[in-house]
């Protein structure tokens, strides 16, 4: 055999090897994107149930606390929104903003002893607790499925073959460390009523 025909055969071998990995690469993209479908359309079945279910506390709400009109506009200007048809990521986003909202919208309750103990308000905040507790669980798994898609698209060799086939990083949903604090517990029965009320 010459030397030719060996150098050959060896630069034949690599290629196949090369395609072999990245078919194999290729196709982890691609369970890895659908993975992250998966958790999204798990954790957007929450995300949808508590964005039905603000303008019932909302409404619930503003019967006590008419004053409290700007938290009342921004959770009514985001909700004016056709949730079904934003993307993941604009849902991701929204659902943040939301967050923050609930957050103040359950300190304003707080300050309504009579608010606290209407049977309304009450099952509304026990479906919410329900569903924030459902959330929480199903954005851990989310993101845990997008941490490992972003770190293949970052990471050598695999970014390059990310980059070829357009596989990009996703957005993880994340609650800043205060409001997780604050919001973890909608537990309307064991604050205090600010004095005065």
């Amino acid at each position: 055999m010459s030397f030719g025909t060996i150098i050959g055969i060896i630069v034949a071998a690599l290629i196949v090897i090369l395609g072999i990995l990245l078919i194999i690469a290729y196709n982890n993209f691609v369970k890895m994107k659908n993975k992250i479908e998966e958790a999204f359309a798990t954790m957007d079945v929450y995300l949808k149930k508590r964005w039905d279910l603000v303008p019932n506390l909302v409404n619930t709400v503003k019967g006590y606390a008419e004053h409290e009109k700007e938290t009342f506009e921004k959770i009514t200007s985001l909700r004016s929104k056709n949730y079904d048809s934003m993307s993941a990521n604009e849902k991701v986003d929204a659902n943040q903003q939301m967050s923050g909202f609930l957050g103040n919208l359950i300190a304003t309750a707080e300050a309504y002893p009579l608010l606290k103990a209407n049977e309304n308000f009450m099952d509304l905040q026990k479906q919410l607790n329900l569903i924030e507790s459902d959330i929480a669980d199903s954005r851990k798994y989310y993101n845990g499925c997008v941490r490992q898609m972003n770190t293949a698209v970052e990471s050598f060799p695999t970014n390059i073959i990310a980059g070829i086939f357009n596989f990009e990083r996703y957005k993880m949903y994340e609650v800043d460390d205060a409001q997780e604090r604050e919001n973890v517990v909608v537990d309307f029965g064991t604050k205090e009523a600010p004095k005065g009320e």
